[in-house]
Formats: C-alpha cells, sequence, structure tokens
C-alpha cells in the first residue's frame, strides 16, 4: 500500500537534489529525435568507403546497435526498484534515461537502413562482446526482479552505468568518432553521435550518484564495486580494442591510446566513488555525482 504522495504533502519534490537537476538537463538537452536526422549523404557516403573502412564501421554498428537495445531493454528493472522505494526525483530522470537508450536503439537501426544493411550482423559480436550484453549485463539486471539488497543494487548500476556506459561505450563513441573525423564522410552518423554522447554524460552521472548514494549508506559495497570493475575491465580492453581502424604502427599507436583512456576512465570512476565514503547523505543529493560534463 502507498503510504502518501509527494507532491501533494509538505514535502513536494528535491528541487534542489541532483537527480531532479539531471531531469531537467535531460529536458533542455535530450530533445533530439533520429528522424530528423539527414541520412542521405552518408547513404553516398557508404558506396565510396574502402572494404577495410566498410568491416570496420559495420562491425562498429553493429557493437553499438545490440548494446543500445541490450541497455534499452536491461533498464526497467532497475526503474522500478527506484520507483517502489518511493525516489521520485530519481525515477522522473529514469524515464528520460529509458527513453534515450530507445532514440539511440533507434538511431543506429536507421543508419543501417540508410546504408542497406539488413541483414543478420550478429556473427559480428564478439565472444567479448557476448559475455558481456548476451551474459554478464541481463543477468545482473534481471537479479533485480527478484532482489533489492543493496548488494544487488550496487552490482546492477556498477555493470550497467559504470562499466557498460562510463568506461566502454564512453571509450567506443571516441575510437567510432575519431574514426570517422578521420575519414572525414558520413555526417549523418557524427551528428547523431555528438547527441548520444551528450545522453551518455547524464546517465553515467546518474550512475555515479547512485553508486555514491549507495556508499555513502553502506560503506562496505565500495570494496564490492571496485572488485566488480576490476573484473569486468579485460573485457573492455578486448571490445574497444576491435574498434580501433588503421594497420601498422599508425594503428598500433592509436589502440596503445584507446587502451589508456579506457583504463583512465576506470581509474576516474573508482576515484571518484571513493570521495562517498567522507560525505553526509545530505551532501551526496546536493553534490554534482562528480561528473561536470552534463
Amino acid at each position: 500500500m502507498r503510504k502518501k504522495l509527494l507532491t501533494t504533502s509538505s514535502e513536494g519534490l528535491m528541487e534542489d537534489s541532483y537527480p531532479y537537476q539531471l531531469y531537467q538537463k535531460a529536458k533542455k538537452f535530450g530533445v533530439w529525435n533520429p528522424q530528423h536526422i539527414n541520412y542521405s549523404q552518408d547513404q553516398e557516403d557508404w558506396k565510396t568507403l574502402s572494404v577495410k573502412e566498410k568491416e570496420w564501421m559495420l562491425k562498429l554498428l553493429a557493437q553499438f546497435q545490440g548494446g543500445e537495445e541490450a541497455v534499452t531493454l536491461d533498464l526497467l528493472p532497475l526503474l522500478r526498484v527506484i520507483a517502489r522505494e518511493g525516489r521520485l526525483e530519481e525515477e522522473m530522470f529514469l524515464t528520460t534515461f529509458l527513453c534515450d537508450e530507445a532514440k539511440h536503439t533507434e538511431f543506429f537501426r536507421l543508419v543501417l537502413n540508410a546504408i542497406g544493411e539488413k541483414g543478420d550482423l550478429s556473427h559480428l559480436h564478439s565472444e567479448s562482446y557476448r559475455k558481456l550484453f548476451y551474459e554478464i549485463l541481463p543477468e545482473t539486471m534481471e537479479r533485480l526482479w527478484h532482489e533489492q539488497t543493496p548488494e544487488v543494487i550496487a552490482d546492477a548500476a556498477t555493470v550497467y552505468n559504470m562499466f557498460a556506459e562510463g568506461v566502454l561505450a564512453e571509450t567506443g563513441y571516441k575510437s567510432f568518432y575519431d574514426g570517422l573525423k578521420t575519414i572525414g564522410k558520413m555526417p549523418g552518423l557524427l551528428e547523431g553521435i555528438d547527441h548520444l554522447k551528450r545522453d551518455e554524460s547524464r546517465h553515467i552521472a546518474y550512475g555515479t550518484f547512485l553508486l555514491q548514494r549507495l556508499i555513502c549508506e553502506h560503506p562496505h559495497l565500495f570494496d564490492r564495486v571496485v572488485k566488480k570493475l576490476e573484473e569486468l575491465a579485460p573485457l573492455s580492453i578486448s571490445i574497444n580494442a576491435e574498434g580501433v581502424i588503421g594497420e601498422g604502427e599508425k594503428g598500433k599507436e592509436y589502440s596503445s591510446e584507446i587502451k589508456k583512456y579506457s583504463e583512465k576512465q576506470l581509474i576516474v570512476r573508482i576515484e571518484i566513488l571513493a570521495q562517498a565514503k567522507g560525505q553526509t547523505i545530505e551532501e551526496i543529493y546536493r553534490s554534482a555525482g562528480g561528473n561536470p560534463k552534463l
């Protein structure tokens, strides 16, 4: 039985809370429509790409298409947990989060349609990719349907927000964006990735906030989160190495750069989460989630 409705009580909305501010950011900066992007030049550019460029791009498109579908499917259990806990401002933001992921799924499908790739691309999902998106992510998120302990919620936020988005996707989008800039083609794809990067910054910021809140309330979770991230790190290195374009020394140099970038993302996430151990819950709710890029 519901105890009360917050917005008609004396409590109202926590308008100065970080989740509510993220909700405002989502309304301001997250309003874009994949249908409004012009893919006609991408259609023409695709015909002019080399075989190597097409192979590289198609593999990344297949990975991001599958990844965005996966995170769209797997977010709902977390939203339900937050709603059942009565955290209205967080739930309000998570509704925009889920809408963002649906748009990302639509965007990559529109790109694939534009270049005429409508066949089965699942063969481009590597063993490391399948391990994360076919096994670890759905299994971790689905546990939330049956268990809502701080440990299970922390595992979900670690795998979904901190790793899949904060380490893997952020590094992957950098690799994809840099490669497209080097090629100098596919403007519609570039435009969409720009939108996606902004959306993901809000998602990562929320995941950071959620884990900071959990660690503040249950300090022992910090070691659990760090251990989980360290266990997942080899998957990030493996998957992101597959997204590097280029051969010879140049390819090796960029591959090394991407590896360092991925490792840096991991270190930064851990350092930010460590700060929660010395904060009060009030400070967590009114902090910037440790992420200024909103």
